[in-house]
C-alpha cells in the first residue's frame, strides 16, 4: 500500500505518517511536506522520484504527470488498466493525503489585484483531490487531518479501509475542492464587479451541530459563510453558559449587529430578532438602563448585546434581571467575575474584526430569502444616510436635540419587521412598533407603549405613511418630530397634517423595509 502526502496545513502530518510507516504503507511526499518530515526523523520518498521530473515553473508542476494520476485512478477491479501499469512500470497509490493552500486574496484592508491572487491558488492540491476522490472505489482522498485518526484505526483494525470510509472521505474532498474553487470565483466576481453572476456558489463551513432547529421537532447546523470577514457571530467565543440553540443564535445575531450599528456606546435588547430596547449614551449602564426601560416586561428572557466591553457596573445591572444571553466585543475581568454567578446565563465574545474596512466578497457581501425552489438575493440594506440629503417639508425644521433623536431612530428603525415604528428621546427608544400589516397599528402599538413618555419624543419610519393617520395620532400624542423615506402620493397630505400640529417632519429618500 502506498500513499501520496502534500499538505499545506502540516498538523498531525508527523503523527500520521508515523502511524502509516508503523503499518507498513510505503510514504512518498512532494518536497515541502518531504522536508518537514525528515525534520522529524521521518524519511520518505519523493515524488520526483516517481515522475523523474523534478518541481517545474517555481514549484507549481510537482505532480501532474502519467506515474502520479494513472497511479490513482486506475480501476483495481479492470486488469487491462493494472497490466498498462506494470507496462509502464507505474505503482498504484491507495491513500492520498492533500490539504489545499488556503485562497486568502486580503492584505490588509484590500483584495489584492489578479496578479498577486493567481499565487495563491493550489491547482496541483486540488486536482489531486478530485482525482483520488473519483476513484474512491480504489482510493482514499484525505483533505482533512481530522481524517487522520479514522484511517489509521481502519488500517489497524481491517488492513485496509472500508467502501464506506473511503466514500466519506471522497464526499469530504470533492466538498473541500468545490468549495476552494467557488471562492476564487467569489474573488473574481469581486474584481471584475459581478455582484449577480449566472451561478452562484454557496461555500459555508460547519460551525457545530445544534441542539435541535426553531421548533425541537427540527434537525439543526451553524455554518460560517468562509467570505465573510471575522467579527461576526460566527467568530464568537462561548465564555460560559449553555450551548446557544438556533433561535438564540438567531437573537445574539440580531442584537449584535444592532449595537455595533452605532459608534457611541450602545446597548440593545433583543426577542424574536427585534430590538425590545435600544440606546446610546456615553456611559454604557445608562445606555442598558435606558434600553430596558423602553419595556421591562417584555425584556424578560431576552438577548443583550453591546458595542464595548461589558465593564463591571453594567454587568451588575444585567446580572439583576432575567435574560438568556449576553453578547459583547470584550468583558473586563469584574464583569466576568459578576456574570459567573448567573450560571444558566451564556455569555458570548465576539472578536473585533481586524481588518477593518476590509469589504466582504461573495455571498457574505448579500443577503438572501428562501422561496420554494430558489433564493431571492439582494445586496445589504445598508443605512446609506446622508445628513445633507435630508429634506424638511415641514414649515418647522427640527430642532439640533430633535434632529439628533430623528437619526437614532432612523439608524434603529431599519433593524425593526416591518411595519416598524420607533419612539425616541434623548438617545433611546421609548416605544417600538413591529410587524403589523397596518403602519397606523404599528404605530398605536409605539404609543401604548410610551405612554406619557411619548410627550416631545420623535418618531421614525421605515416606509411612508400611505395615509396621515399615523401622523395624525403621533401628533395627537405629543410627538414633535418625524423622520421617514417620503414618497406616497399622499405626501402633500402628510405634510399638511404635520404643519397643522406644528411637527417637524424629515424625509430621507430611502426605505428601510425588513420582512
Amino acid at each position: 500500500m502506498r500513499a501520496l502526502l502534500s499538505v499545506a496545513d502540516r498538523s498531525g502530518i508527523v503523527a500520521f505518517a508515523r502511524d502509516l510507516r508503523a503499518l507498513d504503507v510505503e510514504i512518498v511526499a512532494t518536497d515541502g511536506t518531504r522536508d518537514a518530515l525528515a525534520a522529524e526523523g521521518i524519511e520518505v520518498g519523493s515524488v520526483s522520484d516517481l515522475t523523474q521530473v523534478p518541481a517545474l515553473v517555481g514549484g507549481q508542476v510537482k505532480t501532474f504527470h502519467p506515474a502520479v494520476y494513472a497511479g490513482i485512478l486506475a480501476r483495481r477491479d479492470v486488469p487491462e488498466q493494472l497490466a498498462e501499469l506494470d507496462a509502464q512500470g507505474i505503482g498504484l497509490i491507495d491513500i492520498v493525503v492533500v490539504n489545499v493552500t488556503p485562497f486568502a486574496p486580503e492584505v490588509g484592508a484590500r483584495l489584492v489585484g489578479i496578479e498577486e491572487a493567481i499565487e495563491m491558488i493550489d491547482v496541483g492540491g486540488a486536482a489531486l483531490l478530485g482525482a483520488a476522490a473519483r476513484n474512491a472505489a480504489g482510493v482514499a482522498a484525505v483533505a482533512d487531518p481530522a481524517h487522520y485518526p479514522a484511517v489509521i484505526e481502519e488500517l489497524r483494525r481491517l488492513g485496509h479501509l472500508s467502501p464506506e470510509l473511503r466514500a466519506r472521505l471522497a464526499a469530504e474532498a470533492f466538498s473541500t475542492v468545490a468549495a476552494y474553487h467557488a471562492e476564487i470565483a467569489a474573488y473574481l466576481n469581486q474584481i471584475a464587479g459581478n455582484v449577480f453572476p449566472s451561478r452562484l456558489s454557496i461555500v459555508l463551513e460547519k460551525v457545530d451541530d445544534l441542539r435541535y432547529g426553531e421548533n425541537p421537532h427540527q434537525r439543526a447546523a451553524f455554518y460560517r459563510e468562509t467570505t465573510h470577514r471575522s467579527g461576526t457571530l460566527a467568530d464568537a467565543r462561548q465564555l460560559q453558559g449553555d450551548r446557544p440553540s438556533f433561535n438564540d443564535l438567531l437573537d445574539l445575531d440580531a442584537a449584535y449587529r444592532i449595537a455595533q450599528d452605532y459608534t457611541a456606546p450602545t446597548v440593545a435588547i433583543v426577542k424574536h430578532t427585534d430590538p425590545i430596547g435600544l440606546a446610546s449614551h456615553d456611559e454604557l449602564v445608562e445606555a442598558y438602563r435606558h434600553a430596558l426601560e423602553t419595556d421591562p416586561v417584555a425584556s424578560f428572557g431576552g438577548i443583550v448585546g453591546v458595542n464595548r466591553e461589558l465593564d463591571g457596573a453594567t454587568a451588575r445591572e444585567i446580572a439583576a434581571n432575567s435574560f438568556e444571553a449576553v453578547v459583547a466585543p470584550g468583558y473586563s475581568q469584574a464583569a466576568l467575575g459578576i456574570l459567573r454567578a448567573k450560571a444558566g446565563l451564556q455569555v458570548l465574545s465576539v472578536p473585533p474584526n481586524p481588518s477593518e474596512g476590509m469589504r466582504d466578497y461573495g455571498i457574505a457581501s448579500l443577503d438572501f430569502k428562501r422561496v420554494a425552489g430558489g433564493l431571492l438575493v439582494e445586496s445589504h440594506d445598508d443605512l446609506g444616510l446622508d445628513r445633507g440629503r435630508l429634506q424638511v417639508v415641514t414649515k418647522r425644521r427640527p430642532t439640533l436635540e430633535e434632529l439628533t433623536d430623528l437619526l437614532f431612530a432612523w439608524r434603529g428603525v431599519r433593524h425593526v419587521r416591518s411595519n416598524a415604528i420607533i419612539l425616541a428621546r434623548n438617545g433611546a427608544t421609548i416605544g417600538i412598533g413591529a410587524g403589523q400589516a397596518s403602519r397606523q397599528v404599528s404605530v398605536e402599538i409605539a404609543l401604548r407603549r410610551a405612554g406619557d413618555r411619548a410627550r416631545l419624543s420623535v418618531l421614525a419610519s421605515d416606509a411612508y405613511f400611505p395615509f396621515p393617520d399615523g401622523i395624525q395620532l403621533a401628533a395627537n400624542a405629543g410627538v414633535s418630530a418625524i423622520i421617514q423615506p417620503g414618497g406616497s402620493v399622499r405626501d402633500e397630505m402628510a405634510i399638511e397634517v404635520a404643519d397643522r400640529h406644528h411637527l417637524a417632519m424629515v424625509f430621507t429618500g430611502r426605505r428601510h423595509f425588513r420582512h
